[in-house]
């Protein structure tokens, strides 16, 4: 279409560029999106905020966050004049990265210039907060919201309910669903489906129950995301049966399980302790293509936790031989986890270097199985001296 347009000797307008960019990144052609850039520079066209923002936006929605932050720098040193949305897209990035801290300077960066946030840009900020379940920033954000003038909308709301559900204080979540329909403001079926986890999260699967049944007497019909957050609540309570009717309602409402309805599934029989029914499943799913990275984290969790050390190890070097799947800090410290409960302080260690050697960052679970795995105090100290220089450098810290 493009070619056609330029034979055609139509002249691309910013609106053009920003469209080709957006395609690009949506299928995830990012040198043609560079392509893009180039071409613009070369007909002596500076790309503008608005074919900056639509980059910045196809990035964001193809999870490219790196590239993104990386555009974003050019942007600023090109001197092109950035705006609310630039700043909103940045907010949403850095929140996506759970990077909240840097959300929070990207927005002080826009107030210090004099550019004036809306109610996307507060949410944006809302939701950086919510993801890391850091509910008293969330909670300050959403008042400073109002104090600049902006009424809450339902996707306000459903923010800071995220951010009381990630911290596991499903009261908290369930009072602003109320606050939210005394205020006016119709609950929508996310709005259902954050309370359905936030109770699934704090294992008071009844409740979660409950919340899903209001919204089917809503006239809401549950998505695939309602009956998956349904599933883990029931996961987590280690009720398989009902676990199981959930999916053949599932089937029932004409949906298909996608991956994360399986792996909660996969979930529930690895927490019942149902191996055979677990590795069932897993074989179906790696028949029909469907695992991500979570799928072998609970895998190497259900072996890990009931001490077939062979088995998980094996799950985790056929995880390595997917492409396009690579181990993440859960798979690691899962994996660590399972010799930490046999006090096999050796093993853990040299797992750990294998993660850094990975370039995969650890955190405070790593830490917290790291100190699990000490069985006297000159490890105890070893491991406090890692976990206060917990970079990239750390397996310098000690020997094995």
């Amino acid at each position: 279409m493009y070619t056609a347009l330029l034979e055609a000797r139509c002249v691309p307008t910013e609106d053009t560029y920003a469209l080709l960019l957006r395609a690009y990144c949506n299928v995830g052609s990012l040198h043609r999106a560079e392509g893009v850039i180039s071409e613009m520079r070369e007909h002596g066209i500076p790309p503008s905020a608005t074919v900056y923002n639509a980059y910045l936006d196809g990035l964001l929605k193809a999870r490219c966050t790196e590239k993104a932050v990386e555009v974003y720098q050019r942007m600023k040193r090109d001197r092109c004049r950035t705006n609310t949305e630039t700043y909103t897209l940045m907010i949403n990035v850095y929140g996506k990265s759970k990077q909240p801290m840097s959300a929070m300077k990207v927005f002080n960066e826009m107030q210090s210039i004099g550019c004036k946030a809306n109610i996307c840009t507060y949410t944006a900020l809302v939701n950086a907060f919510a993801r890391e379940g850091l509910c008293e920033k969330a909670e300050e954000v959403f008042e400073e919201m109002q104090q600049a003038g902006h009424e809450p909308d339902v996707y306000a709301y459903n923010a800071l309910m995220e951010a009381y559900s990630r911290a596991g204080f499903p009261q908290g979540a369930s009072e602003i669903f109320t606050l939210m329909q005394h205020m006016g403001c119709e609950p929508d079926r996310a709005s259902y489906n954050i309370l359905v986890d936030a109770y699934g999260r704090a294992g008071r699967h009844r409740e979660a129950e409950a919340v899903f049944e209001s919204l089917k007497q809503q006239g809401m019909a549950p998505t695939m995301k309602s009956h998956m957050l349904l599933l883990s609540a029931h996961a987590r309570s280690g009720n398989v049966a009902r676990c199981q009717e959930v999916m053949a309602q599932l089937h029932k409402s004409g949906l298909t399980p996608d991956t994360f309805a399986l792996n909660a599934m996969l979930n529930a029989y690895g927490r019942a302790g149902r191996l055979d029914d677990m590795e069932r499943l897993l074989a179906a799913m790696e028949h029909q293509g469907s695992c991500d990275v979570s799928t072998y984290n609970v895998v190497v969790n259900a072996y890990g936790r009931a001490g077939y050390l062979e088995r998980m190890e094996a799950a985790f070097a056929a995880m390595k031989g997917k492409r396009g799947i690579a181990a993440d800090v859960v798979t690691w410290t899962s994996r660590m986890g399972a010799y930490a409960r046999k006090k096999e302080y050796r093993r853990c260690l040299e797992i750990f270097e294998e993660m850094v050697d990975a370039g995969c960052y650890p955190d405070a679970g790593t830490a917290k199985v790291l100190v699990a795995a000490c069985s006297d105090e000159r490890q105890v100290e070893q491991v406090t001296a890692i976990v206060r220089s917990m970079h990239k450098e750390a397996k310098t810290l000690f020997t094995i």
